[in-house]
């Protein structure tokens, strides 16, 4: 149960900062509650989709859409009255993406995938619906910029293999992954910490 309420904190998170996306790209109310919705499952339901799980996950539950609703509708309400919380937004965010990126994982794990399957569908859930906002808001994807996002997910997602390897009990795992994921993006955060880029020559 503490899970399924983490992950429905990810879910109101991710649908938050879609919900801002659509609105600084000044799109309508429908607009801004889409983007909420594919920020918030988009990772998700690819993941879902490619390992063949039907029904996908808020088919089967729709206690996530009914979050997303009300996530959208608080943050529309928010940003008329008072400003942006961007410190606090970007610390749950971290947060959001250490949940999901673990528990992709777990899924990806279960339905039996090699450990590199297991990394590639745990980040996909994590950054796959930050990739489809960024997109549909004409915008470069966080996780090919220098940002270290999906990097965090990578990593975080390695450890939790490790300690599953080393027949640490799943909790414990999981714990290990999701505060490897959550700090790494978050002293990136702190110390503005980028990936290295790659300059052609001339």
């Amino acid at each position: 149960m503490l899970l399924y309420v983490f992950d429905l904190f990810g879910v109101a998170v991710f649908a938050a900062s879609g919900a801002l996306a659509g609105i600084a790209a000044g799109l309508d109310v429908l607009g801004v509650l889409v983007l909420a919705s594919i920020t918030a499952v988009g990772g998700g339901t690819l993941r879902d989709v490619l390992l063949g799980r039907h029904p996908i996950f808020w088919i089967r539950d729709s206690v996530p859409l009914y979050t997303i609703i009300a996530a959208t509708a608080a943050t529309v309400a928010w940003v008329h009255y008072l400003p942006v919380p961007m410190d606090a937004l970007l610390v749950a965010d971290a947060l959001g993406l250490a949940m999901f990126a673990v528990s992709g994982a777990q899924v990806a794990e279960k339905a039996g995938c090699r450990p590199l399957v297991v990394v590639l569908m745990g980040t996909l859930t994590g950054s796959g619906g930050g990739v489809l906002r960024d997109l549909l808001s004409a915008k470069v994807p966080l996780i090919l910029r220098q940002d270290i996002y999906a990097s965090a997910a990578i990593a975080g997602i390695g450890v939790y293999l490790l300690l599953r390897a080393a027949k640490v009990p799943t909790a414990g795992a999981f714990a290990g992954g999701f505060i490897t994921v959550a700090a790494t993006r978050l002293a990136a955060i702190a110390f503005e910490l980028r990936l290295p880029t790659f300059v052609l020559p001339g």
